[in-house]
């Protein structure tokens, strides 16, 4: 399971030009689900989201998580995370989940995130959205467990 954490000041996804999930600062996470995974690993993902320290204290350094300032998560399913771009021009998706278990984990994060964050955004699985973003630093992390 991966995520790709964006640090942001205001971010917001769209379906056919409505917007159905928005915050302002806290962290995008573009989630990807990969074949191998299960619940065990959303349940250690979703925690280290939440953990993370990525955003800075008063001594200008990166000692707060997204808890620590009571910011806003908005999680987006991005099945290309888990492209195989190891050769060739064209990626490969052998390596992420299929359609069923993609959507089952998304929302298993979804709710793992509910339960322990209270303001929660997200896209929908499987739509073409788009998103809007003013990544703040520009601070960007990827996760993977």
């Amino acid at each position: 399971m991966i995520a790709l954490l964006q640090r942001v000041t205001h971010a917001s996804v769209s379906v056919s030009e409505n917007i159905i999930g928005e915050i302002d600062q806290g962290i995008l996470v573009l989630l990807g689900i990969e074949k191998n995974d299960d619940e065990a690993k959303a349940q250690r993902l979703v925690e280290r989201i939440l953990n993370y320290r990525l955003f800075c204290d008063s001594e200008d350094k990166m000692n707060l998580s997204v808890r620590d300032i009571n910011g806003g998560v908005l999680c987006v399913s991005q099945f290309t995370l888990a492209a195989d771009t190891n050769k060739g021009n064209r990626p490969s998706f052998t390596s992420a989940a299929a359609p069923e278990l993609g959507r089952t984990l998304y929302n298993v994060v979804i709710e793992l995130l509910k339960e322990n964050h209270n303001k929660l955004a997200q896209g929908e699985f499987g739509a073409d959205m788009q998103i809007t973003l003013t990544n703040d630093g520009p601070v960007t992390f990827w996760l993977q467990v």
